[in-house]
């Protein structure tokens, strides 16, 4: 992705464009790469208990996941840890990882560096132009494709968890 110009942004709360991410969830992104010029990714995730990630890594991009609601397990370079409201995490590039859901509803803020991933992200997603809802089944099978075809992400196999 060609670095663009950094914008101002000023959003409130609950701003941000929204997609429904068919790895289970409502996106709602606060800062895209190209307003960032291509520094960052910024989006928060709403999703439901038992909302599961592939065991993944993200080659190019370091992750931070902040979460803000809920508790989230999370499966990082081998070992799982709980993490919870006001709690942070940090999967470098290279380092698999994967997360589960494990409240009722969780609220996570995802901060990608660079913010090259988003080509997977939009099109592992559509519009969030309906109230659907956030316990969609996530659909593994569009998230592996989106991987396949614009990169940011590799799928290393299922979740690795035993309580899904």
């Amino acid at each position: 992705m060609a670095a663009s110009k950094v914008v101002p942004i000023v959003r409130a709360a609950s701003q941000g464009e929204r997609l429904w991410f068919y790895g289970g969830g409502l996106h709602i992104w606060k800062a895209t790469a190209s307003e960032t010029g291509g520094a960052f990714l910024l989006f928060e995730d709403v999703m439901s208990r038992g909302k599961t990630t592939p065991l993944h890594t993200h080659p190019q991009v370091d992750e931070t996941l902040y979460v803000l609601e809920g508790e989230i397990l999370l499966h990082i370079d081998g070992e799982e840890q709980r993490v919870g409201s006001g709690g942070v995490a940090l999967a470098p590039r290279g380092v698999p990882h994967a997360f589960l859901v494990t409240s009722e509803t969780a609220r996570i803020l995802f901060l990608e560096t660079p913010g090259s991933s988003e080509a997977f992200y939009r099109g592992a997603s559509e519009p969030a132009t309906t109230e659907l809802e956030i316990s969609a089944p996530v659909d593994f099978a569009r998230v592996r494709a989106s991987a396949e075809r614009n990169g940011g992400i590799e799928i290393l196999g299922p979740p690795p968890f035993t309580i899904v």
